[in-house]
């Protein structure tokens, strides 16, 4: 070794250390964490569910913005198919097709709507690891329509070859299980092309393929497919593997729902709408190999207005001539499920003699009345291995029956171990009493006393469908405050409500009129309300921001508070809040109880405070202030994290290189949606953000689709985090549980 070498030796190691320590290559730091959803019980809309033919106890359900589930018939639960998936368009599924013939083998037409991706996905271990073929056809999986189906049909006779029957794009087709697809350009559909902002096309609803009129390893010759666009045909078939096509008749309405027995028989329910909303009315039709067709609508429908639609349409291989069909839209008479043993020549009411036991999914009682048979009923299917196992699905929730019997009452169950599909619009875990309060979109809001038990309902007085905020008194847990909006046009008086007792029972908070009387500002449920460390004080932030501090009876405007402008109580001060005043850049602060704002010369802020991410009023809020001590406050301004601990006099960084998205405290830390070394995931810091640890990992992504996070103010490490599909989660360190 020369003298030069060895003098060069130890520069270029402290070069390449120091490269090595301060580069940007260097991996983000990871904590192990066990992920739980908060049951609820399913929750959601799911368009249809589908029984493998080729092995007995084997189900996929999908649903329009949470992903797909399998159901596994050892485990006695279903299990989520997509957790490991990180883009949020795939969480919408158009389709599902289990294989045939293999059960191992599943595919999925995925892409939430028209202007976000799609693909093709296909597993060849029942949904445990995904291939995905983008595509170039959208898709509308949490569109208008998505009850219809299926539209992605497996040739039973040659399982490599699939159809899928697009919105926009006319029929395509693949050769190679899925890998490559291309347009059948014989096929007279060739579609609307991509629709304009928020409008829907109904497209090719689906894709039926007669396995008799093929044999193993030859192509099957006869196809189907039905038309949900406008136009004199909706109703095709081919005889030649899709080479020619010729138009069926039928009845001038959309074909939306089609299956095949095992026959060649091919049954489809119509509906003049897309739906699941704003069907008129509909029929249903019996085509024989054929192609003759007959009305078979069920009389008694007629006979009570012929309401609504059939969008649910199943039968039975082992029991030829068995057909269930179920209605969409029927509000007068409520909707029902018909079944026929005779090709659809009589057919017998089954609601009318059914009962429903929701004692394990007990928030399905949210609305103040019993569990009725449902509404959005488009999924329906008869188990193939068992003509009396029929389950559908709900906006809500998935019903099954395991002795569906001509005659005789019918005792139906939620078979929903293992779905949790809501979306979460917000969380608060108080210092005291049940650890999370939830709101959630359709289904208002829960209490969770037991993170692991289907909560009863009690967000009610007033009931209001989206719970948009929730705040609770730091010192007096129990003084809860919530506000939300009401999607139905139910006449009330007050979308705010005050709970004393931890959230069991409620009183309506009614505030003075404002706005044009027929559109009342205090009753949009576009208002957060805040409430004071002692439960004494609640202000909400109405056009003209109001404070009372006598429970409700009385208000009065706040003085230096902008309209629209959300306050935020201290948790152990209550003489104090806080608020930013975007327009002008400032911080404010009330040290009076709500009476009168004033700004703050803060230190250490940008010019620029405005929040980000969604505006209006589920968006969370951009400044909240430490559970545990007085005067400590967290601020997000764009995508940075300040924080301050003398009352918002100065601020100092807390986001080292973390890009945020959503943030929420807990005991002794602070956790957050963001991108740090382009990661995208869950962040927790327990340094007040000096440095960052991702507590998510590549198994557990849900979509990316966040809405909320909130930490857990006695439990260190809890966290609490509620996504657009995939419900509500509870986070703890792996080596706490």
């Amino acid at each position: 070794m020369t003298r030069m070498t060895r003098f060069w030796r130890p520069i270029i190691a402290t070069l390449l250390m120091a490269l090595t320590t301060h580069g940007s290559a260097r991996p983000p730091e990871v904590v192990p964490y066990h992920w739980t959803n908060v049951k609820v019980g399913a929750g959601g809309y799911a368009p249809n569910i589908v029984f493998s033919p080729a092995e007995r106890g084997l189900a996929y359900l999908r649903t329009d913005m949470g992903g797909a589930y399998r159901w596994d018939d050892t485990a006695r639960r279903w299990l989520p198919l997509q957790d490991g998936n990180a883009t949020p368009s795939y969480m919408g599924i158009e389709s599902i097709a289990p294989d045939p013939r293999d059960p191992d083998i599943v595919y999925m037409a995925a892409g939430m709507n028209a202007g976000q991706p799609a693909a093709i996905l296909r597993s060849a271990d029942r949904g445990r690891v995904w291939r995905v073929t983008p595509v170039p056809f959208a898709m509308g999986g949490n569109e208008d329509g998505r009850g219809f189906g299926e539209r992605l049909a497996i040739d039973p006779n040659q399982t490599r070859r699939l159809f899928f029957g697009s919105r926009h794009d006319g029929l395509w087709r693949s050769d190679d299980a899925g890998a490559t697809w291309s347009k059948v350009t014989a096929f007279p559909v060739a579609g609307l092309g991509r629709p304009a902002w928020r409008r829907t096309h109904g497209g090719v609803a689906f894709v039926a393929i007669d396995p008799m009129s093929g044999g193993a390893g030859k192509p099957s010759r006869r196809i189907w497919a039905g038309i949900a666009d406008p136009g004199a045909v909706h109703l095709y078939r081919s005889d030649d593997e899709g080479e020619t096509w010729g138009a069926v008749a039928g009845p001038a309405l959309l074909a939306a729902k089609g299956v095949i027995d095992s026959r060649g028989v091919l049954w489809v329910g119509y509906a003049s709408g897309l739906g699941p909303s704003g069907i008129a009315t509909g029929a249903v039709w019996r085509y024989d190999p054929g192609g003759r067709g007959r009305d078979v609508t069920p009389r008694t429908w007629r006979q009570t207005g012929a309401e609504g639609a059939f969008l649910g349409v199943a039968v039975s291989p082992m029991a030829p001539g068995t057909v269930a069909v179920s209605t969409v839209d029927r509000y007068r008479h409520g909707d029902s499920l018909w079944l026929s043993r005779d090709d659809g020549r009589t057919w017998n009411d089954v609601g009318t003699r059914s009962r429903r036991d929701v004692s394990k999914t007990p928030f399905l009682l949210h609305e103040g009345k019993g569990a009725d048979f449902g509404h959005w009923i488009s999924g329906l299917a008869i188990d193939p291995f068992d003509p009396t196992h029929v389950a559908y699905t709900t906006g809500a929730t998935v019903y099954a029956s395991r002795a569906l019997r001509a005659t005789g009452g019918v005792d139906w169950v939620p078979w929903t171990e293992g779905i949790e599909q809501t979306a979460v619009i917000t969380l608060a875990s108080p210092t005291g009493g049940a650890p999370l309060l939830s709101g959630f979109g359709d289904l208002a809001g829960f209490v969770h006393d037991d993170l692991d038990r289907s909560p009863r309902p009690t967000f009610v007085n007033p009931y209001m469908s989206n719970t948009n905020s929730i705040d609770y008194a730091g010192l007096a847990p129990n003084v809860i405050v919530r506000s939300g909006s009401l999607y139905l046009d139910r006449p009330r008086q007050a979308s705010m409500g005050r709970s004393d007792d931890g959230g069991r029972t409620w009183t309506e908070i009614v505030l003075p009129p404002m706005g044009n009387p027929a559109r009342r500002e205090d009753l949009n449920g576009d208002w957060p309300i805040s409430v004071s460390a002692d439960g004494a004080t609640m202000i909400v932030a109405t056009p003209v921001a109001q404070v009372s501090r006598d429970g409700g009876r009385l208000w009065s405007a706040v003085r230096g508070l902008p309209g629209k402008t959300r306050a935020v109580a201290d948790k152990r001060d209550p003489r104090i809040f806080y608020a930013v005043d975007v327009g002008r850049g400032k911080l404010l602060v009330s040290r009076d109880a709500g009476v009168s704002f004033a700004p703050l010369a803060s230190h250490g802020l940008p010019a620029d405070l405005a929040p980000l991410g969604r505006q209006g009023r589920e968006a969370q809020s951009s400044l909240l202030s430490a559970p545990d001590r007085t005067g400590t406050l967290w601020l997000q301004a764009g995508t940075q994290l300040f924080r301050s601990s003398d009352g918002g006099i100065s601020f100092v960084s807390a986001t080292d290189r973390l890009k945020v998205e959503l943030f929420g405290l807990g005991r002794n830390g602070v956790f957050a949606v963001g991108t740090l070394g382009g990661v995208r995931g869950v962040w927790r810091s327990m340094d007040a953000g000096r440095s960052w640890v991702r507590i998510d990992d590549d198994s557990h992504r849900w979509g990316g689709r966040y809405r909320v996070v909130s930490g857990d103010p006695r439990r260190e490490g809890r966290v609490y985090l509620g996504t657009d599909g995939r419900g509500a989660f509870y986070g703890d360190p792996a080596k706490a549980r």
